[in-house]
């Protein structure tokens, strides 16, 4: 099996993100000091493929919330707020559910609202 580590930088911005084996890394703290000495840098995080762990799995622009233990994506308009549980930021307005397969929508950030795509 493979660990994986998300390489934290100002703020706590994901700049990297490493893959370790579980016979180098059998816990977080092993692939920390393990990837701390190789690497020569010391912050360094668990991430989750399966996002069991931390909310999402980590990747180069997003940042590391300590206090919600979670990574969490830039966000995508000023409109849109973070959903405190899943840590994803959601627009204020629900996604159009009309039962179609073939309606696709983009976000409006002027009107704050989704426009079919036509």
């Amino acid at each position: 099996m493979t660990k994986y580590f998300a390489k934290l930088g100002l703020s706590s911005k994901v700049v990297g993100r490493e893959a370790v084996t579980d016979d180098i890394a059998p816990t977080e703290a092993a692939g920390i000091k393990y990837l701390t000495k190789r690497e020569n840098y010391p912050f360094w995080v668990q991430t989750f493929k399966d996002r069991s762990k931390r909310k999402d799995f980590a990747d180069k622009g997003m940042t590391y919330d300590e206090d919600r233990d979670a990574f969490i994506s830039k966000q995508p308009y000023t409109s849109w707020v973070l959903n405190e549980s899943t840590c994803r930021w959601e627009a204020p307005v629900a996604y159009p559910d009309d039962g179609s397969i073939d309606k696709r929508y983009n976000w409006n950030e002027e009107t704050t609202s989704w426009d079919e795509i036509v």
